[in-house]
């Protein structure tokens, strides 16, 4: 039965208050710098970053530097990080905290095949042993709160998120995120809300509920049906940062906010691609962004239009001056000029 009982306004992570009660996921190619500081700015109480690799042979890539770039990011900082090795998986977390990290979280809840393949991200869930000895070993190398993402198992008949759950609280975890799904069903179906509400039932940290959480009202649902202290939005903050500050008015006065008018949406998206410009350099920078205006634009009728055309500016300049004409035009009401892709 859902749980009507007014719940607090924020939680704790460790010595860290956590408000509002929702949280950005972490996802792999989305959730970097800009984009977290973005959803922090649009009313996340929380914000993880991408996964990190453990491994330190890669520590000093581009791709590695950026993801652990936390310059001027709003606290607390949690880092997620990824691997299969106790000992490894420490060093990383060590490594983490004296980059910034004020929060580690450890991934045993992805369930691409390339990790999974190395055994790590939710194949993990496989080994309850090797899971409490990578739990232990970076509870005890840190000084700061550990938390862990897990699904409900690996496959429909290998349910086993509440063995973990208690494996992880028992081991110091500070906190718990459960994506409602087992491995196996990767992201389709229906996320299992049930299952996360027995797992919140059972422990006396932080559970939060993640799956399908994509407008305030299921959001509200969930945490009413799971009891949980917090709910993670992935997919459906893509082109929809403001998300955050909707399902947080929500959670608090039971009113929808009116969505954001189009001039919002411009000038949210034009500083998000300066932010992404700025922060990869020029050429990375307008090839990361390419999806983050599909997602934005996707609800437009003249969608396809729009990709087309920004997928091919090769420049900042292009690529901002294109997105503002075409958001000008739609706030003038008129049918966006388009020019023909080359």
């Amino acid at each position: 039965m859902p749980d009507h009982t007014p719940q607090p306004a924020s939680f704790r992570i460790g010595p860290h208050e956590i408000a509002p009660r929702v949280i950005l996921a972490p996802m792999a190619g989305v959730t970097d710098k800009p984009f977290r500081v973005l959803c922090k700015r649009l009313g996340a109480g929380l914000c993880v970053s991408e996964m990190t690799t453990s491994d330190p042979r890669f520590w000093n890539t581009a791709k590695s530097r950026h993801r652990m770039d936390h310059d001027g990011e709003p606290a607390p900082i949690s880092v997620q990080i990824a691997g299969t090795v106790p000992e490894i998986l420490a060093d990383a977390a060590r490594y983490n905290v004296d980059h910034g990290a004020q929060i580690i979280d450890i991934n045993m809840g992805c369930p691409a095949k390339k990790v999974c393949n190395a055994w790590a991200g939710s194949a993990l869930m496989r080994d309850e042993a090797l899971v409490a000895r990578i739990l232990d070993a970076v509870v005890r190398a840190v000084d700061v709160p550990v938390t862990l993402k897990i699904r409900t198992g690996w496959a429909a008949d290998q349910r086993n998120a509440l063995a973990i759950a208690r494996i992880a609280q028992e081991a110091g975890v500070a906190a718990l995120a459960v994506h409602g799904r087992t491995r196996d069903q990767q992201y389709s179906g229906v996320a299992e809300y049930d299952t996360i509400g027995e797992v919140k039932a059972a422990l006396s940290i932080p559970v939060f509920a993640n799956g399908d959480i994509d407008s305030p009202d299921k959001a509200a649902q969930v945490l009413a049906r799971t009891g949980c202290d917090a709910v993670l939005v992935g997919r459906a903050a893509q082109g929809r940062p403001w998300i955050f500050r909707e399902i947080a008015h929500y959670l608090a006065t039971g009113e929808l906010l009116p969505p954001p008018s189009l001039a919002e949406v411009r000038d949210v998206l034009l500083g998000h691609l300066a932010h992404l410009h700025e922060f990869y350099g020029e050429p990375s920078g307008v090839r990361i962004a390419r999806k983050h205006l599909g997602w934005y634009a996707k609800d437009r009728p003249e969608n396809g239009a729009f990709r087309a055309v920004v997928n091919h500016a090769e420049t900042a300049d292009a690529q901002l001056r294109l997105t503002r004409d075409y958001f000008d035009a739609l706030i003038a009401g008129v049918p966006p000029r388009l020019p023909v892709a080359a």
